[in-house]
């Protein structure tokens, strides 16, 4: 199959150019092996099943054997044996160069058993599923980077979004899985349980040699996809599965078993935006929870496209986890975080973009254009809490809607995008 760029590969040079080393992190099947093998010269697979995992057996008995070979020089799933992460740190140490490794990992040993961070040595990047720019369903026409920048270079219809509920949903049941882009929708599914039942009984056990029960796992992610994009809590999420399911657990055992999935990059925490408010309105500081892939959340609640058809509710959080997905990439790529806005006055903003310079964008996330207004009320009613702050000014204020819409300067300022014109 024919490499498919992506997005992270002038990020993946560009680390390559300023550390020793890049470690690639992200979930099983996201494609990590894949973009560091399009830029290494040679390869080390430490979890080739050959010869009976002669590459494991080697790599435990003389981890230098697993940095021979041309550079940069990739050692993949580098997790499986743990102490390659220091060899690679000394052999950074020891000859002070450049671009030598590159490490790929589907999950985060623990701490302790690591002597060195690699800080300065070894740079990190989360390499997430595929976006729709990466799929080929975007016409690139309005960039985030330049959204940013102030620059608006697009006028009021000038795009129209082409996607209706039938190919959201198709789309959200596919997911951004590369492996998966020449697979029917039907199958999708099918390969993705298949996934989530490997993760549950072996991946999620497998972390830290610590054995966790498989229908806990799932009833957890179960939980987080009926609950997906929200600020969910663990005692919620506690609750929710005793009222769905025969499965009871503690919230201890959902906040061990979240924390695992996020050390398999199978969750993300978008956390809260902290402008230095004046104003009697609280903040709260609660993360947003979100899957890896919306797909996951289809899968794991059993669902398809035609029952999703019938679920408008559930397809609009699942567009939410899809649209703040991809906007983690978008913003990656131009240095800049995607958080999001609550307080106890009800006000919320599904996104904040921020960059490191305090420049900063608001997005809300509309399945249908209908709710346009209520959106960019939102929107405006953060913009006005900030003005007696020494808060910048918005960049923008925008809309992203999945469909039905075109895109629009509104009256009063806010814009309004369709989600297959945005680009990084």
């Amino acid at each position: 199959m024919k490499y498919i760029t992506r997005i992270a590969d002038s990020q993946i040079s560009n680390e390559l150019s300023l550390f020793g080393g890049l470690l690639v992190e992200g979930p099983k099947w996201c494609g990590k092996t894949w973009a560091a093998r399009n830029a290494c010269k040679s390869e080390y697979a430490v979890a080739d099943p050959a010869g009976n995992f002669r590459n494991r057996e080697l790599a435990l008995l003389n981890p230098q054997s697993a940095l021979i070979g041309a550079q940069p020089h990739l050692i993949d799933e580098w997790q499986e044996v743990v102490a390659l992460w220091d060899t690679v740190r000394f052999e950074i140490d020891r000859t002070g160069e450049k671009g030598q490794f590159i490490l790929t990992g589907s999950s985060t040993p623990s701490d302790e058993r690591i002597f060195h961070s690699g800080a300065g040595r070894i740079g990190r990047i989360r390499l997430e599923t595929m976006t729709l720019t990466e799929l080929g369903l975007v016409e690139p026409n309005i960039s985030l980077g330049k959204l940013l920048a102030g620059d608006i270079n697009w006028e009021s219809g000038q795009y129209i979004g082409r996607f209706d509920l039938q190919k959201i949903t198709d789309i959200l049941t596919r997911g951004g899985w590369p492996g998966l882009i020449n697979t029917a929708t039907e199958g999708c599914t099918t390969v993705l349980d298949s996934y989530l039942k490997d993760i549950s009984e072996v991946d999620m056990s497998k972390i830290d040699n610590k054995r966790r029960d498989p229908d806990k796992v799932m009833a957890i992610i179960r939980s987080l996809s009926r609950n997906i994009a929200t600020t969910v809590k663990y005692a919620t999420i506690a609750k929710d599965i005793s009222a769905f399911s025969s499965t009871a657990i503690t919230e201890d055992t959902a906040a061990d078993y979240y924390e695992c999935l996020k050390r398999l990059f199978l969750a993300h925490d978008i956390l809260a935006w902290d402008p230095p408010l004046k104003s009697a309105a609280r903040l709260r500081r609660a993360p947003k929870r979100i899957l890896a892939d919306s797909s996951l959340a289809v899968a794991a609640l059993g669902a398809n496209p035609k029952a999703l058809m019938e679920d408008p509710k559930l397809v609009g959080s699942l567009f939410e986890n899809l649209v703040i997905h991809d906007l983690i990439v978008y913003a990656c790529a131009n240095q800049a975080k995607v958080k999001h806005y609550q307080d106890n006055s009800g006000l919320k903003v599904d996104a904040i973009i921020e960059k490191t310079d305090g420049t900063w964008g608001g997005i809300e996330i509309k399945l249908g254009y209908y709710k346009e207004d209520e959106a960019a009320s939102s929107l405006l009613k953060l913009k006005n809490k900030l003005e007696l702050t020494r808060q910048k000014e918005p960049a923008f204020l925008a809309v992203v809607v999945g469909i039905g819409s075109y895109s629009k300067i509104r009256s009063d300022g806010v814009l309004v995008i369709p989600i297959d014109h945005l680009t990084l």
